[in-house]
């Protein structure tokens, strides 16, 4: 049986749309007692806010991850691929918005993806497909971010004091803890101060690993530069799709509703100016570290570049003090990417054990959310703790998650709720977006799935070691 909660966010609208017993100024599919509404995805923030949120959504450290998708197509596929990305990703966020923006201005504000997809789609198994999507993508980013910060903490610790007892579980417990502590703010309109600083994290360690991977490059101790791709064209085609996968993961987040549900009323119009601040950063910063990473390392680059910059075997190509820095920023940013992505379940646990009527603060809603935060927390760390093999799972999550959220519905919903002309080329660009990239994803999900198998001898539970 479906939760109670998901249940009347389900009928919580009519044939149109329109919210039953919505008061005036509540959005769609919402009422008084809408704790999660109310006290999460509050609506205060500014146009740069959004920005804001958006650029830790989408900028993170997966962008380190970037030469290596390269590796599997080459310079000319793979920077198109890369380019055409970027476009694709900025035009279906702007349809998303603009669908945002066509219910808002007939009195639907939507807050939720899952509200949006009722609206726009109809509320009965789409609805249980986005909220079931959004939050598995959601949870295995938060599980991979402190999985990924606490292999950054081992990594400083190792190098300080190579035979200390600590383990890789033990930096998993530490990020856990400060993230718990940092989850107790209450709405994700609080975060703009740290997702600011995430911007310049961000920034900070593209340009000191793109400056080692350049230094790296013209050293003498730089492997072979070798650009060539796999003899065999089977494999040449499953290391492209797998390629696919991953940008799809990089430029994707799943949660553009309910970042713009953080802008003040009206929203129409603001959210394009968060994008165009948000793909100034993933622009630089993606180009920048795809390039100088391949270009230094081509086809030997490992699936994340700092570890082709700290080879297990011979010196460091860059750097102590460098690299230590990058890995600093790295881990800081992790900290917040954890809590962008844990809003969603944030505000369905809210939403349900939340009293709106009392204020955030009292006794009777302070106590549910430490209690039901730090347990979501508890579980994600385990998960990491488990699972340090998660990395092979972000072509999957990329191909069977993100792409349907971020590459299929957005253009399905603008073509269902502004109704273009179906020989409209809109209407018919959209359509082919869709056809593509279902495809895309189908064969991206068989590629990953395969390359999970081929790894499946270094997986190990509980291990100390993180399988790239």
């Amino acid at each position: 049986m479906a939760p109670t909660a998901f249940d009347a966010e389900a009928g919580a609208t009519n044939g149109n749309g329109v919210s039953h017993g919505a008061k005036p100024g509540l959005t769609a599919g919402t009422d008084a007692g809408d704790a999660g509404a109310a006290f999460v995805l509050e609506s205060k923030g500014t146009w740069w806010h959004a920005g804001f949120h958006l650029t830790t959504a989408i900028v993170g450290p997966t962008v380190l991850t970037l030469p290596y998708a390269l590796r599997g197509m080459g310079w000319a596929l793979g920077l198109t691929l890369l380019s055409a990305m970027a476009a694709v990703t900025l035009y279906e966020y702007s349809l998303m918005s603009r669908v945002l923006d066509h219910c808002e201005a007939r009195g639907r504000r939507h807050i939720r993806f899952r509200e949006l997809a009722a609206d726009v789609l109809g509320s009965g198994w789409m609805f249980y497909f986005v909220v079931t999507v959004q939050t598995t993508i959601n949870t295995g980013v938060s599980i991979g971010a402190i999985l990924l910060a606490a292999d950054c903490l081992e990594i400083m610790y190792t190098s300080l004091a190579p035979h200390g007892p600590l383990k890789l579980y033990h930096f998993i417990i530490m990020v856990a803890v400060v993230l718990a502590f940092l989850s107790q703010l209450p709405s994700f309109h609080s975060l703009r101060h740290i997702n600011f600083v995430s911007l310049l994290l961000s920034l900070g360690y593209t340009i000191l690993v793109a400056a080692a991977c350049i230094r790296a490059g013209l050293s003498k101790n730089a492997p072979a530069k070798d650009y060539s791709l796999s003899s065999s064209k089977s494999e040449q085609t499953f290391d492209a799709f797998l390629s696919i996968s991953i940008l799809a993961s990089v430029f994707g987040n799943g949660i553009l509703p309910e970042i713009q549900a953080t802008l003040a009323p009206p929203a129409a119009g603001k959210m394009m100016k968060a994008l165009v601040l948000c793909y100034s950063v993933v622009v630089f910063t993606f180009f920048l570290s795809s390039i100088t990473g391949y270009w230094a390392f081509g086809s030997h680059v490992q699936s994340n570049v700092l570890k082709s910059l700290m080879p297990d075997s011979g010196p460091a190509l860059a750097p102590t003090w460098l690299l230590g820095v990058a890995v600093l920023f790295v881990l800081l940013q992790l900290l917040a990417i954890g809590l962008v992505y844990s809003q969603v379940a944030y505000e369905i646990m809210e939403k349900s054990s939340a009293d709106a009527a009392q204020d955030r603060f009292s006794r009777r809603n302070l106590v549910p959310r430490l209690l039901l935060r730090t347990l979501y927390l508890a579980f994600c760390a385990l998960m990491a703790a488990m699972l340090p093999f998660f990395g092979d799972i972000v072509g999957v999550v990329g191909a069977i998650g993100f792409i349907p959220l971020d590459f299929v519905l957005p253009v399905l919903m603008y073509n269902m709720a502004l109704t273009p002309p179906r020989r409209s080329p809109v209407f018919l660009a959209n359509t082919a977006v869709m056809v593509v990239f279902t495809g895309v994803g189908a064969i991206g999900a068989f590629a990953t799935i395969r390359k999970l198998a081929l790894d499946a001898d270094k997986f190990k539970l509980f291990s100390n070691d993180v399988v790239d």
